[in-house]
């Protein structure tokens, strides 16, 4: 039982190591890189309500 608690350690402890060695963007980048995301899903969103509109009068029209 006690070597599974060194693993965990030893698992702790490299993590804290990987992470030492991450990359992390500046606040400048991660501004830009949430704006891009919020952009772009404002814009799929807008898109599908867009088609789904579209298709929903096509459907009514056709049925109706």
């Amino acid at each position: 039982m006690a070597g599974g608690v060194k693993g965990i350690g030893k698992f702790f402890r490299d993590v804290v190591q990987e992470m030492k060695r991450v990359s992390w963007p500046t606040r400048k980048e991660l501004t830009r890189y949430t704006l891009v995301v919020i952009g772009t899903v404002a814009f799929i969103s807008v898109f599908f309500a867009i088609v789904d509109y579209g298709i929903s009068e096509l459907v009514r029209v056709l049925l109706g």
